[in-house]
């Protein structure tokens, strides 16, 4: 069964690597590595696919959910944690779920990834609605965990996505979109923390981060709905309004203080010289959308 996966099997590339110094070894590491981003590359238009259905259903008051075990769990975790900080989301609009709960975070926790009715539990718990999405991440594709989680999800009407890196799996068949970049054999056989972790991680990055820019988080690259919650987070707020506006530091300092360092209307009262009140009624009217709000003002 696991031999016939990819991500299984041995890599030709480096059946020398215990016999290498180590910047050799570095090397063939370093090598494998360059793979992932060309081999996601090609799943792009899935990727831009899930980006569209995701903030839609968020915008209706969906949530994200990613699901997993082991490492792959740990990875969707990760981004979950990073949205509140990032784009000042509530932390229940994206959540990670591990096989295991909280103490498989930190180590191994026995048979939780073979065990097919906990991730179904675990979603249920939750309280998944035909509102949200459900991101399953499994290396293989085949984690029974992982798989009941999707078929019960997709039973209730979620938009269900699988991340992994080995196209003809189960999980193709229980999702409604499969992002399957092929990274090939991993350096060391089975490490699929390696090469296979790595572009979940990536994918990740663009699911979370591009839903975030469709609901207005950004503007042009700026991370505007940052929450300003200790020193570096405030300095963070101060340069990102004095990049939008080229504003002078005292009517930046003045701004935040009036908003509660509220980044994305500071920009909007200082671009359009609106009072803070309607400024914020704009924001409201556009969404969100810095852009939007300031289009309403010239036209």
């Amino acid at each position: 069964m696991f031999e016939k996966l990819i991500t299984e099997g041995r890599n030709p590339n480096t059946l020398d690597i215990d016999k290498l110094d180590t910047l050799s070894m570095l090397k063939k590491i370093n090598d494998e590595d360059k793979k992932v981003p060309f081999a996601i590359e090609k799943e792009l238009p899935k990727i831009a696919e899930v980006v569209d259905k995701t903030a839609e259903r968020l915008k209706k008051g969906g949530r994200l959910i990613y699901i997993g075990a082991g490492t792959s769990g740990r990875l969707g975790i990760l981004d979950a944690s990073e949205c509140p900080p990032t784009f000042g989301t509530d932390p229940e609009m994206v959540q990670g779920i591990i096989a295991g709960g909280e103490r498989a975070i930190i180590m191994s926790v026995e048979g939780a990834e073979d065990d097919e009715n906990l991730g179904k539990k675990d979603l249920i718990k939750k309280g998944l609605n035909n509102k949200d999405v459900v991101v399953g991440i499994a290396a293989s594709g085949r984690t029974p965990y992982v798989i009941k989680a999707l078929e019960y999800a997709r039973e209730i009407g979620a938009y269900t996505v699988g991340i992994t890196c080995n196209p003809d799996c189960v999980m193709k068949e229980v999702v409604d979109t499969l992002i399957s970049p092929v990274v090939g054999a991993e350096v060391i056989m089975g490490s699929t923390r390696m090469k296979a972790g790595t572009a979940q991680k990536l994918i990740l990055n663009m699911i979370s981060t591009g839903t975030m820019i469709k609901l207005g988080k950004v503007y042009s690259n700026l991370m505007v709905d940052v929450k300003a919650s200790n020193i570096k987070l405030i300095d963070r707020a101060k340069r990102i309004l004095k990049l939008a506006t080229n504003a002078d530091d005292e009517l930046i300092n003045e701004t935040l203080e009036s908003t509660n360092y509220n980044v994305k209307l500071s920009i909007l009262i200082i671009l359009t010289k609106m009072d803070k009140d309607s400024a914020s009624k704009l924001l409201d009217e556009s969404e969100g959308y810095i852009a939007k709000a300031i289009e309403k003002v010239k036209s």
